[in-house]
């Protein structure tokens, strides 16, 4: 009621009201009261803080003692609104491919000592270069960008990460039905570009393309700056005795002299950060050791080879010192 009809699309409303519908479909307990507390929620006038605020907002229309029953009864079946979230339309960047960008959001419980399966997790800005673990839930959460200077974005997934779980394979199972999802509700068809993964560097990028190596997908991450990488080995020379080497030279991200010549190299000039310099070295990879989370059936290690992309910008629009950003 809140739309004028003379402002707004037609397919626009229709999409929305299919969408409402099938969602009201999801909720398998106590739907009626927990149709209502989403409405709530999104049309609530500012933060959510506490659960009886919610039954005072217009679009709650049951008391405070039907909010609490929803919470504590009602039921969502997870496969169907998961489904439901990716048939709608989602934003797509200017080549027509999806971009999707996965991070980890923590619901911070210190206070929760009874709550189960709760997780340390670390939190940034909470003083002067301190990272302070504080007991919580950490969730790994999948959306689709916008392209441009936007801060929407579209939520298609979350999941919630136990004690114990390897935040790579628990993620790289979470892309994988994502993708699959999409790609049976059509939102990619065969000889389209493929899925752009966009992660932070806290994820291990070479590990989570490896993982999804069979998909149409391509993993583009943040490094962290003290990384080292392995370049490909050189042509064997005729006549070479012994065994073959694996890995070629180092490639230390912070000693320029190890570097070999960049293979693409651009220099772009723009408004906000001045001269910026990007800079690419192909087939890098990193040297895997047993001891970590990687594993091979017949005892040998994989060479996962991936783009090293490192940009320089002249200045920040805070006056601060820019730092380099290496990608992967």
């Amino acid at each position: 009621m809140s739309l004028l009809h003379r402002d707004t699309r037609r397919d626009a409303l229709e999409q929305l009201s299919c969408f409402r519908g099938e969602f009201y479909s999801c909720l398998t307990a106590r739907s009626d009261a927990l149709f209502e507390l989403a409405d709530a929620v999104l049309c609530g006038d500012g933060p959510v803080r506490s659960l009886p605020e919610l039954s005072l907002v217009g679009e709650h229309r049951r008391g405070h003692g039907g909010l609490y029953s929803a919470v504590a009864r009602g039921r969502v079946d997870a496969g169907r609104i998961r489904r439901a979230l990716a048939s709608v339309s989602l934003p797509r960047a200017v080549d027509g491919r999806l971009v999707l960008t996965v991070d980890i959001t923590c619901w911070l419980r210190p206070d929760a000592h009874t709550s189960p399966q709760r997780i340390l997790c670390h939190t940034y800005g909470r003083g002067k270069d301190q990272h302070i673990p504080v007991p919580g839930r950490p969730y790994s959460i999948i959306c689709a960008l916008e392209p441009g200077r936007s801060s929407w974005t579209a939520p298609l997934d979350a999941l919630r990460l136990a004690p114990g779980d390897d935040t790579a394979t628990a993620t790289a199972r979470q892309l994988r039905e994502l993708v699959e999802t999409l790609i049976k509700a059509g939102q990619r068809q065969e000889g389209e570009p493929k899925i752009l993964i966009i992660a932070d560097a806290g994820y291990d990028a070479p590990r989570l393309a490896f993982l999804l190596s069979d998909l149409p997908v391509q993993v583009l991450a943040r490094m962290r700056s003290d990384r080292v990488l392995r370049q490909a080995v050189p042509p064997r020379q005729p006549h070479t005795q012994g065994r073959p080497p694996r890995h070629g030279s180092e490639f230390v991200f912070g000693q320029p002299d190890t570097w070999s010549t960049p293979d693409t190299e651009t220099v772009t000039d723009t408004r906000l950060y001045g001269t910026t310099r990007a800079r690419s070295w192909d087939r890098l990879h990193p040297r895997l050791t047993h001891r970590s989370s990687w594993a091979a059936a017949d005892g040998t290690l994989p060479v996962v080879e991936g783009t090293v992309i490192r940009l320089d910008i002249g200045h920040l629009p805070s006056g601060a010192t820019p730092k380099p950003v290496w990608l992967w």
